[in-house]
């Protein structure tokens, strides 16, 4: 996986930066229903309105868009929860209905799932892990803000702790779900006690 040279997106005239979100756009749909072996400059094409010729025209590395359609990905995920937390007024009861959306987002769309490990295990294989870094910043930034709102001590310590556990608790919820009363109890006692 690559990274977007410094400065290309300013070269870009307004016009080349729609068509290229057009592009991160039906990248974004391509991963999410094929994956990333299925994310192919013609698939790209074929959910676009641009041609595959475009497509290698804007993104001359497929690594790079798949990044940008990645990070869409994780924007569109944390917007999702931030609207989750922004329907309550208590921290307590923001943080748990945050916590709850995170793992049923995932239960409930398992290819999203698979589709998040396979891009880090890519990324980690090609010895780019500031993707991953990316990702795991911005949730624990979520974390980090939710915690210090109920008052625990050190709150990003304990964000990095909770995204620990969601993310083993995304793939022990595929092989055997568990109701969140139950995680909830877990949760409790790793980052509230």
């Amino acid at each position: 996986m690559a990274v977007t040279p410094p400065g290309q997106r300013e070269r870009l005239s307004p016009n080349q930066l729609a068509k290229q979100e057009q592009i991160v756009e039906a990248a974004r749909r391509v991963l999410a229903r094929d994956g990333l072996a299925g994310c192919t400059a013609r698939a790209i094409a074929d959910a676009s309105p641009l041609t595959k010729s475009a497509i290698h025209y804007y993104f001359t590395d497929i690594d790079v868009l798949v990044d940008r359609a990645m990070a869409a990905h994780v924007t569109a995920f944390l917007d999702e929860l931030r609207e989750v937390a922004g329907r309550h007024a208590d921290p307590r009861e923001k943080l748990w209905a945050v916590l709850e959306s995170y793992l049923d987002s995932f239960a409930k769309e398992t290819e999203s799932a698979f589709l998040w490990f396979e891009y880090w295990i890519a990324v980690s294989r090609a010895d780019h892990p500031e993707a991953i870094e990316a990702m795991l910043r911005s949730v624990t930034e979520l974390l980090t803000e939710l915690l210090a709102g109920v008052g625990v001590i050190d709150p990003r310590a304990r964000a990095r702790a909770l995204m620990s556990y969601l993310l083993g608790a995304v793939v022990q919820q595929r092989v055997r779900r568990r109701p969140f009363a139950t995680l909830r109890e877990e949760i409790e006692s790793l980052c509230l006690a």
